[in-house]
């Protein structure tokens, strides 16, 4: 059985400047830099043929590249029973739409629809019985945050697993997303847009 996941890579600077906010909540389990990206999708765990489908049906989909602004932070559940904080995602038409693709190429492939609202998110911590007021802190404390416009080129199906320092994320396949279409006159001989 492998555990999987759909996500988009962030680059490491951003990622850095991410993991450098770990600190100030007691309970928290910081996400490493290494581990910090824009889940799509949340699989669990399946077996080798399943894996083989899954990675398939990801390969059939097609979306322009686009750029999305990470700016915020958040938690699910009240602050005194938070489970996570994270930064949030700015509305954003051409990620809600990607993800709405591999839903649909997940869903062919045989897994169950997706039970939860795509809610896009960058976690940075998970919380176990952290005090609600540091939780409040944090969030007033780095609320300004705002990081982007960021390229999004593809995405990646990762294998997870848990290591004895945390998770660890293996990316499994990457998938392109279609170049943008050249700007208006600037196209060569044969370029065809999107």
């Amino acid at each position: 059985m492998v555990r999987l996941f759909v996500a988009i890579d962030l680059p490491e600077p951003v990622r850095a400047r991410l993991a450098a906010l770990a600190g100030g909540i007691p309970g928290a389990r910081w996400v490493s830099a290494d581990n910090i990206h824009l889940t799509l999708r949340f699989i669990g765990e399946v077996d080798e043929g399943k894996f083989e489908d899954i990675a398939e049906a990801l390969e059939s989909i097609e979306a322009p590249g686009f750029e999305v602004v990470l700016e915020g932070i958040g938690h699910f559940g009240p602050p005194r029973a938070a489970r996570s904080v994270h930064v949030g995602v700015a509305r954003n038409p051409a990620l809600s739409h990607l993800r709405d693709k591999i839903e649909s190429a997940l869903v062919r492939a045989g897994l169950e629809p997706e039970g939860r609202k795509f809610s896009p998110h960058v976690t940075l911590a998970r919380l176990h019985n952290a005090p609600g007021s540091r939780i409040t802190a944090f969030v007033a404390g780095n609320n300004l945050i705002r990081e982007g416009p960021i390229p999004v080129a593809g995405f990646t199906l990762y294998s997870s697993f848990l290591g004895r320092s945390g998770a660890i994320h293996i990316p499994e396949r990457f998938y392109p997303l279609k170049s943008r279409a050249p700007a208006a006159g600037r196209g060569g001989e044969g370029d065809e847009g999107d």
